[in-house]
């Protein structure tokens, strides 16, 4: 049989290709491959007339997937992260964290409350580099590459381990100006008449609080002059003084304690929200990914703002 690869490794001529796609470009994954852009681009060309189809196009905006290179993409990246865990068994290196860790976090957690964490994590593994994506949607294991992800809110995807980490503390603030010259509100049912800011992602039409003390539960109906499925922008609409929000703890506590926004109906607070660490059920955890959810979870409760996960 003749070799159609040139005499080149078939796990080589794949993680070539999976650094063009991720890199965009011959050249940039030839520089973070230490070699030439000629020698990336045959490899390409042996990998495609190995396999008898086009992967990658040129178009105006660079080099795109063909449906066969799409594909293949998902198919490659089963497949190197079988072999890195076959490798890293035979070898004995299972317990050595290094190579690079691909992390899906949400944008206002990952850009502040994460970083520490993340820090604490690259100073412990040198050998380690972190890839930190910033998403609010659920991860796409396969298409995104992503070795795991940090999520808050409740998880009901069937095919992922979720690790519960902490909770997220959750209360409702206003401008000090939108009450005007009412007295403070002393009960959750006085909110029901002032306007209303949503956050979509946890909550559209609707407000239940639960009171800390009593057990009581309280729900009203609102129709918000604003929805946003950003933290920060809500946070920004309340600044403004265009309503009031129930808002994660953590992102408000310097405009508490300056005075730039005031806690409504303290006693009272929406259900905190779980934070959890998820991946692909059943895929080895090279020994990058399992310090990594070592350390989140001995820190995450640490973190500000945060609470120690119940249940």
């Amino acid at each position: 049989m003749i070799d159609q690869t040139g005499g080149a490794d078939r796990i080589d001529l794949l993680r070539t290709f999976l650094r063009i796609v991720e890199a965009g470009t011959l050249s940039a994954a030839a520089q973070h491959l230490g070699t030439s852009q000629p020698t990336v681009s045959r490899r390409l060309q042996l990998l495609e007339r190995m396999l008898g189809v086009r992967l990658l196009q040129r178009s105006t905006h660079g080099l795109a997937l063909t449906e066969d290179g799409e594909r293949c993409l998902a198919h490659t990246r089963e497949l190197l992260d079988s072999w890195g865990a076959m490798e890293a068994e035979l070898r004995g290196a299972q317990d050595r964290p290094r190579g690079l860790l691909r992390v899906q976090a949400p944008h206002a957690f990952g850009q502040e409350q994460l970083v520490a964490p993340l820090a604490e994590y690259l100073r412990a593994h040198p050998e380690v580099s972190v890839e930190w994506k910033l998403h609010d949607r659920s991860p796409d294991f396969i298409a995104d590459g992503i070795d795991c992800a940090i999520r808050v809110g409740w998880i009901e995807d069937p095919s992922v381990v979720a690790i519960r980490l902490a909770e997220v503390p959750r209360i409702v603030v206003a401008a000090p100006g939108l009450r005007g010259d009412r007295p403070p509100p002393a009960e959750a049912a006085e909110l029901a008449g002032l306007p209303w800011l949503a956050l979509t992602t946890y909550y559209r039409d609707e407000v239940v609080l639960s009171h800390a003390g009593r057990g009581e539960e309280q729900r009203f109906p609102i129709r918000p002059r604003l929805g946003t499925d950003s933290l920060h922008a809500l946070r920004a609409a309340a600044l403004a003084g265009l309503g009031a929000a129930i808002v994660s703890a953590w992102i408000v506590a310097d405009d508490l304690r300056e005075g730039r926004l005031e806690q409504l109906v303290p006693d009272w607070t929406a259900a905190p929200l779980p934070v959890f660490l998820i991946c692909p059920a059943g895929r080895f955890r090279p020994a990058k990914l399992r310090h990594f959810i070592e350390l989140m979870r001995g820190c995450m409760s640490n973190v500000v703002g945060m609470a120690p996960a119940r249940g």
